[in-house]
């Protein structure tokens, strides 16, 4: 939410994650294309590909519950990519990839936030408008921010409140 990237938060996300256990038995691993010359008589020669593997321990993926801690931190912007070394699907003859979460800032009912800035829409009153107003917006963190304007406010205005 805007609140958790304005003010910061902890995120706890459960994971069940694959993990490589040994099992019984072999497998082929490390499967690879090799040339073998045949010698077919004097002066001739036949060059075949064959595959050629190694034997390893047999494995099996078992699922583990794992939590993650992803930290929010105060001011991230929309897009944000927070990496897991190591944390993501494990592979056969080889190791697990990153887990990589992207923060997404979600839709505010109140607030917009474009670059650093966090933009309001309010609705006045004519008189407001020609006489000036003042008013109190509740802030992201809880605290009352007071806006006032003793000029005339045309349609569509911007107030910096700094």
């Amino acid at each position: 939410t805007l609140e958790e990237l304005y003010n910061g938060n902890f995120v706890e996300v459960v994971r069940n994650k694959p993990v490589k256990k040994t099992a019984s038995g072999v497998r082929q691993c490390n499967c690879r294309n090799e040339m073998k010359m045949t010698s077919m008589g004097p002066g001739q020669s036949q060059m075949t590909q064959e595959q050629v593997c190694d034997e390893c321990p047999n494995v099996k993926f078992v699922p583990e519950e794992k939590l993650l801690e992803i930290e929010v931190e105060a001011g991230m912007k929309d897009g944000h990519e927070y990496p897991f070394v190591a944390e993501g699907e494990p592979h056969m003859d080889g190791e697990p990839g990153d887990l990589i979460f992207k923060i997404r800032q979600s839709i505010h009912r109140t607030f917009e936030r474009i670059g650093n800035d966090l933009y309001t829409n309010v609705t006045i009153s004519l008189r407001d408008a020609l006489s000036g107003f003042t008013m109190n917006i509740k802030h992201l963190d809880g605290r009352n921010v007071t806006v006032s304007r003793t000029k005339v406010t045309w349609p569509g205005a911007t107030i910096r409140k700094n």
